[in-house]
């Protein structure tokens, strides 16, 4: 992020979620606290967060508060997980299932916590059978890291089927992977919370835990808890018929505002899109950073609201193409018409994107597209958005950049 101080606002996010959960835990006078792995993204060495999560359990445990931990796929060898003295109240899953029995007051169910942690960063098969029975006469609560059926940019963890899991009997199932919550209902509640802190624009709307409470007769109540302290989201504006700028700048604090009052993250970071056809659409992609700052300055007059980006995809009414004989105007016909879709183009612009797409890094190389159709797509993309900035120059150079364009 090029603005340095929301780039310090996302970076310290995801502590300051946990800190909060951990306030919310206590404030609530929970009983247990239940993490479903992930609690790191990849080998975490940093003894500096080590210290963070012993500091934050601590607090738990000063207020009697237990919790449990498995792994997932993202810290099962993660060596702060492995090497980090962890309070007394805390329970760490190892890579074989168990589970723990609570007792409880005179006349109280027991209450079984079961869990396993991914002992490898891979778990094709499903997990559930490692599972024990449910106990009888006892509150049973699975803990388990999996994608279940699968999910839109997520790999296969421990497959399972929400069928799979209310055959169990357990009275509830606490779940980790997928990042976006979701809750089934039935003989067995299953909670999959989702993330507490989203980290960029594609971990976008409200993100939270889900504090439950189970009675002894299996009644489970849930309560969603946003605990976000940035929350991204994406607004869209619609130029068409705009032809002023003031009147641009105008939608766009009301787009903000708009976004501002949907969240009720004390942060909210914001991407705009800018769409439709407006005669403003050539300056306003000459003066993309004029128009970056101009809306910078109305989300900071609004405040607590950030523009993480500002997308601009807009054209010029096709009637005023049709209708000038601006030379402009005939060679982006051109280009739209009969540069952009020749066979002879899309191998030409093929054969550079391969070029460059070779020299980046493995980990990048699928920016342009994960298989044959969305790389082509990409690049047609690229290449009408290069062609629609080259076409902005030239209209600036020619002097015929004003409002009125």
């Amino acid at each position: 992020m090029r603005n340095s101080d929301l780039a310090d606002l996302v970076g310290g996010a995801t502590r300051q979620a946990f800190s909060s959960i951990i306030d919310l835990c206590i404030n609530e006078r929970v009983d247990t606290l239940l993490i479903a792995g992930d609690l790191y993204d990849g080998d975490q060495t940093s003894m500096k967060t080590a210290r963070f999560l012993a500091g934050e359990l601590g607090r738990l445990a000063k207020a009697g508060i237990r919790t449990f931990i498995i792994r997932g796929n993202h810290d099962a060898l993660s060596r702060i997980s492995r090497e980090l003295v962890l309070p007394d109240l805390v329970k760490l899953f190892g890579g074989r299932a168990e589970h723990v029995l609570i007792e409880r007051g005179q006349g109280e169910k027991p209450v079984a916590i079961h869990g396993l942690s991914f002992a490898q960063p891979t778990a094709p098969e499903s997990l559930l059978p490692k599972y024990a029975d449910a106990i009888p006469d006892a509150i049973n609560i699975g803990i388990m890291h999996s994608s279940l059926g699968g999910a839109p940019g997520h790999d296969p963890y421990a497959p399972c089927s929400p069928a799979d899991l209310q055959a169990t009997g357990y009275d509830y199932w606490a779940l980790g992977h997928i990042h976006k919550r979701s809750v089934i209902t039935g003989p067995t509640t299953i909670v999959m919370p989702g993330m507490p802190q989203g980290r960029d624009i594609n971990e976008d709307g409200p993100k939270s835990v889900t504090l439950v409470s189970i009675t002894d007769d299996g009644t489970v109540s849930l309560e969603e808890k946003q605990t976000a302290l940035a929350e991204f989201a994406r607004a869209t504006i619609d130029a068409g018929g705009l032809a002023e700028w003031g009147d641009l700048a105008q939608a766009i604090t009301d787009a903000l505002k708009q976004a501002r009052a949907n969240s009720a993250a004390p942060e909210l970071v914001v991407r705009l899109a800018i769409e439709g056809e407006t005669p403003l659409a050539w300056r306003m992609r000459r003066d993309a950073d004029l128009l970056v700052a101009e809306a910078e300055e109305r989300a900071a007059q609004i405040g607590a609201i950030w523009v993480e980006k500002l997308d601009i995809d807009c054209s010029p009414p096709k009637s005023a193409n049709q209708a000038s004989n601006d030379p402009l105007h005939e060679l982006r016909a051109l280009i739209e018409n009969g540069i952009l879709d020749s066979g002879g183009y899309e191998t030409a612009l093929a054969s550079v994107a391969d070029t460059l797409q070779a020299q980046l890094p493995t980990d990048l190389r699928d920016l342009f597209g994960m298989d044959e159709a969305q790389t082509r797509a990409r690049h047609i993309e690229l290449a009408r958005e290069g062609a629609n900035d080259v076409l902005a120059r030239l209209q600036s150079a020619a002097g015929s950049g004003s409002e009125s364009t």
